[in-house]
């Protein structure tokens, strides 16, 4: 970016695509051309994460190596360098590979292991967080002689992840807004087992319908979505001591039906053979879908105790006298959490928040 003015002046423009209430895919392209005109890279991954897990969710990627996909999810939740998750909690959101590991980049199992393999030089990786949650992190991986990224590089772009943080948060929370599940089937649970290299071993005849709605993974992995990825490599990075958070996401797949995905460890076979993992997707609960509609909406403690007191069907009476506050006082705060949800009342509050 070369100056302050001109770093403001991105900023200024990615805030304009918040305003512009885009779709997250459209969201995120459009931050790319804006990163794409300062900083050079060659290659990049995005996805989005759930806010309470930090499990990615929803991908986008261009890489020159789509066919190592499993492998590459696998080591990035393997290692702490430069983690999201670890990230979310420095004051410098954004920090090149090359930079932590003092150029030595083969202290990286993913460069040493595939990234060498196509020429990447180094990678930057920056996450966007606030206090509400973990929304995604992007890695832009840059090769072909280009060099490594400059501790500017990642200055600059560590001053855009607030920004950028508060618009992913908002495609977020626009996701609830998009239709309902009014009249929309519930779906039987469906488990996949996996092998510890995330091939996919068996599957329930029900995951057929869940794999129709989760987003695809890319060729030649498109039979198996990558949030299922995910949430199998978070087991291993948990079972590895990596990171404690558990291994699940809260992922939209249609208008009003959200899916909850989690992987767990099954039982050993006899003869001493490693036990595969068990990935299993259904529908979310409604508690599960509040827990994220309240970080996606930035709610307030006292907002969310009058969301939770209103989906229980307390009128106003039982909630003024459970808030310890004037029936008046109720109505006017739920007026206030009408206007920062988008809806109109409370039934429209808790169908939007909870699911009908």
């Amino acid at each position: 970016m070369g100056s302050r003015w001109a770093q403001g002046r991105c900023v200024q423009r990615i805030a304009a695509l918040d305003d512009a209430r885009l779709e997250s895919h459209e969201y995120r392209r459009a931050v790319l051309r804006e990163i794409a005109g300062f900083i050079g890279h060659e290659a990049w991954v995005w996805p989005l994460a759930d806010p309470l897990t930090a499990v990615g969710i929803s991908p986008m990627a261009r890489i020159p190596c789509p066919e190592e996909l499993p492998l590459l999810i696998t080591l990035k939740y393997a290692t702490a360098l430069n983690r999201w998750t670890s990230l979310s909690t420095n004051p410098v959101h954004a920090i090149s590979l090359a930079a932590v590991t003092d150029g030595e980049l083969s202290r990286s199992e993913s460069w040493a292991r595939v990234l060498c393999r196509y020429g990447i030089t180094d990678v930057l990786s920056m996450v966007f967080a606030d206090r509400w949650g973990i929304w995604g992190w992007l890695d832009l991986w840059r090769g072909d002689g280009a060099g490594t990224f400059t501790g500017e590089e990642a200055e600059q772009l560590s001053a855009l992840a607030p920004v950028i943080a508060t618009g992913l948060r908002h495609c977020s929370a626009r996701q609830f807004q998009v239709g309902t599940d009014a009249g929309a089937p519930t779906h039987d649970q469906a488990v996949l087992v996996l092998a510890d290299d995330l091939r996919i071993i068996s599957q329930t005849g029900s995951a057929a319908l869940w794999l129709d709605l989760l987003q695809p993974g890319p060729s030649p992995h498109q039979g198996i979505p990558a949030e299922v990825l995910n949430v199998a490599a978070q087991l291993l990075a948990t079972e590895q001591r990596v990171d404690g958070h558990p291994a699940s996401s809260l992922v939209h797949v249609g208008e009003g039906v959200w899916a909850r995905l989690s992987a767990s460890r099954m039982n050993s076979p006899a003869g001493g053979a490693a036990a595969p993992i068990a990935v299993t997707i259904q529908d979310a609960l409604p508690a599960e879908r509040m827990a994220v509609f309240q970080r996606c909406f930035a709610l307030s403690p006292r907002e969310c105790q009058l969301l939770e007191l209103a989906a229980s069907g307390l009128d106003t009476a039982a909630l003024a006298h459970t808030l310890g506050i004037g029936r008046y006082t109720v109505q006017d705060q739920f007026k206030s959490l009408f206007g920062k949800c988008g809806v109109q009342s409370r039934g429209a509050l808790v169908a939007t928040a909870c699911g009908r």
